[in-house]
């Protein structure tokens, strides 16, 4: 299948060139050039623009930070048309990235106005699962679109799900980012504690991973340095998933929460403390560096 695929950073980076080592035609976009030149050296075609790459593309995949810059790719933001004026008729967009369910929705219609399929399926797994390809797929929209995303799907990850219509898989996913941000920041607290006191963090984040406080965190995403290789903490915080792109799904979910009138005071809190993380000037760094916040300084 020919794809364009739009935003390629520590995830999007990842998924595109699995695409391409399945086989398909890839043809990639950022604006970032030093994003564009590390995928081109693994082989993958760099267009030099997005409506470059999207010409006689059968299928569209985005990973975009934030609502805005997903709805004014699609729909312009004022400088010209948006993205949708240059997708052919009856191909089909695949939005992972994390945004606001109205968004997603408001983005469907008018690609469904413009002859385009369109599923909004964002990602869990971090780019440790972007770069395996065990992804998972949280995805709004028909049976039948979905149906033809599938094929590029499960290139890029291990699990599928279809949350609903158009905007569900935003939903769930919010509410998944806002249980992830909740679980680091407690068991950010809990390794700092014992710390504080002397423990061994790899000891006691054993304990705890095969107690009644495991979680992913314990499992694969240690905040503490030295106690998974692989993780972001281990490599001074760089890579993975920033504290800001936390800090907006957070404020997401709070959104949504206010909207339904639902509880979340977990979530709010969280978010707060996100917050004061990101001002402090740790915007930049994954978000498991939250510890830092956390930690006695001797």
């Amino acid at each position: 299948m020919k794809v364009a695929f739009i935003g390629l950073g520590n995830m999007g980076g990842p998924m595109a060139a699995n695409l391409h080592k399945a086989g398909h035609t890839v043809i990639a976009f950022d604006l970032n050039k030093d994003a564009c030149a590390k995928l081109q050296a693994e082989g993958v075609a760099v267009a030099a623009s997005a409506q470059d790459a999207v010409q006689g593309a059968e299928a569209i995949v985005t990973m975009l930070p934030a609502s805005q810059h997903v709805e004014g790719l699609f729909l312009g933001n004022g400088n010209g048309p948006g993205l949708l004026a240059s997708i052919a008729k009856g191909a089909l967009v695949i939005d992972s990235s994390t945004i606001a369910a109205a968004t997603s929705q408001k983005v469907a219609k008018a690609a469904e106005a413009a002859g385009i399929a369109f599923i909004d399926a964002p990602v869990s797994g971090g780019t440790g699962g972007a770069i395996a390809g065990t992804l998972t797929f949280m995805v709004g929209g028909s049976d039948a679109h979905l149906e033809r995303a599938r094929p590029l799907l499960e290139k890029m990850g291990a699990n599928i799900f279809h949350a609903g219509s158009v905007g569900a898989g935003q939903t769930a996913k919010i509410c998944n980012n806002m249980l992830l941000g909740i679980l680091m920041v407690g068991t950010s607290e809990a390794i700092a504690l014992g710390v504080a006191n002397g423990l061994d963090p790899k000891v006691l984040s054993e304990i705890m991973r095969r107690s009644s406080g495991g979680n992913w965190a314990l499992e694969k995403y240690n905040p503490f340095p030295g106690v998974h290789e692989n993780a972001p903490a281990s490599k001074g915080y760089a890579g993975g998933f920033g504290t800001d792109l936390m800090l907006k799904d957070l404020g997401l979910a709070q959104e949504n929460a206010m909207a339904t009138k639902a509880s979340t005071p977990l979530g709010g809190l969280a978010r707060a403390i996100y917050a004061a993380h990101s001002i402090a000037g740790h915007g930049g760094e994954d978000f498991s560096s939250v510890i830092k916040m956390l930690q006695t300084q001797r």
